[in-house]
């Protein structure tokens, strides 16, 4: 049965507004914007009249609604484009998160978006086995594009709308021996990759991005690029001298090096996971990803007494929290490689 109520909400100034809604059937209709107003005595009037569009079996029809307030999907749209100050990367980890949102309420004027919508996006996504963390993120999202369109408030921003319970995954870095075994199944052309990510803790698109150029011979370390690193600094990683030594041996005379080249030309990251996750499969032992040789790293470097601020400036970690809270953990053992050894 078609109904209208009023509710009333705070704005950000502390004023009171009466707004209008209404539904043009039963509980499975939706609930549709009918205005805002200061006073009740506009709201009660609005009221009056879209009640009686509702008995005469007619939908109100808020043209000057629809002149001013865009749809979820344009305001997303308008908000990505005005987006120049993030990376690639970032702008497309927006569109993903976008693109859960816009099949649920991407039709949905923004003026008529409520906290209640957000609970049945958390609910859907919940439904349809979405991780808590994607569904954290996706909200993120959606509320930015709303502080962008001048949403206020914001109702992704809502006290109400609560994510699904979900135990943390227990990260388990892997031991010195898988490694080892998995370091002897790879490819030999992901070889010094894979012991560059165990040495440094680097993230693993460092592979990618790193170049001949970014390698200091004389002193035995490499640079990592401000785009490889959280802090978006360039620091510089002091090497093993086993690996320092097996990353000479592959590369040129002086004379006819290219700076431009990439140091680890024959590996990449996307590759690497690969052969980790086949190499793991044929030994029977637990997988793991390139990612989880920085958790071992930071863990290691922690067992070992050295400062958090220390640790930071060595992986290239922002926030010193996240650092000590995220990355580190109980290792199987404590065990450093044996360079010397796999790399012979």
């Amino acid at each position: 049965m078609a109904s209208v109520w009023l509710t009333t909400r705070t704005t950000k100034d502390g004023e009171r507004r009466y707004r209008v809604e209404f539904r043009c059937g039963g509980r499975e209709a939706p609930t549709t914007y009918g205005g805002s107003f200061k006073t009740k005595r506009e709201a009660l009037e609005r009221r009056a009249w879209i009640a009686g569009e509702l008995a005469a079996k007619r939908v109100p029809h808020l043209r000057w609604h629809e002149a001013t307030a865009p749809t979820f999907a344009q305001a997303a749209k308008d908000w990505q484009a005005a987006r120049v100050d993030v990376a690639e990367a970032t702008r497309d980890q927006h569109r993903i998160q976008l693109d859960k949102l816009l099949p649920l309420i991407g039709s949905h004027r923004i003026d008529s978006l409520t906290a209640q919508d957000f609970i049945d996006v958390v609910a859907q996504l919940h439904a349809n086995g979405t991780a808590r963390e994607t569904i954290r993120k996706t909200l993120g999202a959606g509320a930015m594009a709303l502080d962008h369109a001048g949403v206020t408030p914001n109702p992704v921003r809502d006290r109400s709308i609560k994510l699904p319970r979900e135990e943390p995954e227990q990260i388990n870095p892997p031991s010195a021996s898988d490694v080892e075994a998995v370091f002897r199944r790879i490819p030999a052309k992901h070889r010094l990759a894979l012991i560059w990510l165990d040495w440094s803790g680097a993230r693993v698109s460092s592979i990618d991005h790193t170049l001949v150029g970014d390698f200091d011979e004389s002193r035995r370390r490499v640079r990592l690029r401000a785009a490889t690193t959280k802090t978006r600094r360039a620091l510089w990683v002091e090497l093993h001298p086993v690996l320092a030594e097996a990353i000479e041996a592959t590369l040129p005379h002086r004379r006819f090096r290219d700076p431009e080249a990439r140091l680890f030309a024959d590996s990449g990251a996307d590759a690497l996971r690969t052969a980790i996750v086949k190499a793991c499969k044929a030994e029977g032992i637990v997988l793991w990803s390139p990612h989880d040789l920085r958790h071992r790293r930071i863990s290691l470097l922690h067992l070992r007494g050295v400062p958090w601020a220390r640790i930071a400036e060595f992986v290239g970690q922002r926030d010193l929290t996240v650092t000590a809270n995220t990355y580190t953990h109980v290792l199987v053992d404590e065990a450093e490689l044996n360079y010397a050894e796999l790399l012979a």
